[in-house]
């Protein structure tokens, strides 16, 4: 089993062989049975000349169908009105969330204007001024007269 190597000697084991027992054939008295109807043999003559043999086969019948129940027009209307309910409800329920996604996008909307329009009125204020659109007051020469200053 495993390869000899120098200075040891291979051990010696024991081998049990195990034999397979026979089994007895059961002696059963063998009947010759037919089948309960044969078919019987048809041979066709093909128009080449040759024969063909066979067995005649009946075509399969289908079932006979039987005339369905009539369904009571109540549960028909029933069944009609449950699918017109769930229609309804997913009806309403897409038309929610319609509603919802059209507020949040006029939101998001009303927010890019105030964004935009106060980035524009960031700009005017807070950007360089070139001294043209503006009027100069020489404050020495004002003059106050009854609570209003006149230029």
């Amino acid at each position: 089993m495993y390869p000899e190597h120098p200075g040891h000697a291979p051990a010696k084991r024991a081998v049990q062989v195990h034999q397979p027992t026979p089994i007895q054939p059961v002696a059963a008295p063998l009947v010759p049975m037919h089948p309960a109807n044969i078919p019987t043999v048809v041979s066709i003559v093909l128009p080449d000349g040759r024969v063909a043999t066979g067995y005649a086969i009946e075509p399969a019948q289908p079932a006979p169908v039987t005339a369905k129940p009539a369904v009571p027009r109540a549960a028909v209307n029933i069944a009609l009105g449950g699918i017109g309910f769930a229609a309804a409800c997913g009806g309403l329920l897409l038309l929610t969330s319609f509603l919802a996604a059209l507020a949040a996008f006029v939101h998001q909307l009303i927010i890019l204007a105030a964004v935009i329009f106060g980035g524009w009125i960031a700009v005017q204020v807070l950007g360089p001024r070139r001294g043209h659109g503006g009027t100069v007051v020489n404050i020495g020469r004002a003059v106050f007269k009854r609570n209003h200053f006149r230029a």
